[in-house]
């Protein structure tokens, strides 16, 4: 899936702040909040706590660019609302990267990368070829 689905309704942010879990990181907090759908929709927010607009809207862009390139694993079916925090304007977009990825790992969203499958394959294969 390349095209990210947004949650755009003020009453959707509002749910997932009720009712979802959190986990807060030193450049993002995410909520996350399971529901029925065939996608999984990410809202990104950047209060003026950030700085100016051009400090949010640099914010805004490294989590977007980070969630782009983790969304493929994402779970099917889960809300998900990224908060910036006072030091993601300044990072690089590979630390929000890991730090988001290791925020949703804690949550239990992501779906296991199909290249650890690939490595595990060919370590019993190794295994198989070394017993003989």
């Amino acid at each position: 899936m390349d095209i990210i689905v947004p949650l755009t309704e003020n009453y959707e942010f509002k749910r997932v702040y009720a009712r979802g879990k959190s986990v807060v990181r030193p450049t993002v907090v995410v909520y996350c909040m399971k529901k029925s759908g065939p996608a999984p929709r990410v809202g990104i927010t950047a209060s003026k706590k950030i700085g100016n607009a051009v400090k949010r809207n640099r914010a805004r862009r490294v989590l977007r660019e980070s969630t782009r390139e983790l969304y493929p694993q994402i779970k099917p079916g889960i809300d998900l609302v990224l908060v910036s925090r006072g030091k993601t304007p300044f990072v690089n977009c590979s630390i929000v990267k890991t730090e988001l990825a290791s925020a949703l790992e804690e949550l239990g969203v992501l779906v296991s990368a199909p290249q650890n499958k690939r490595k595990k394959e060919v370590s019993v294969q190794k295994a198989s070829f070394e017993e003989r």
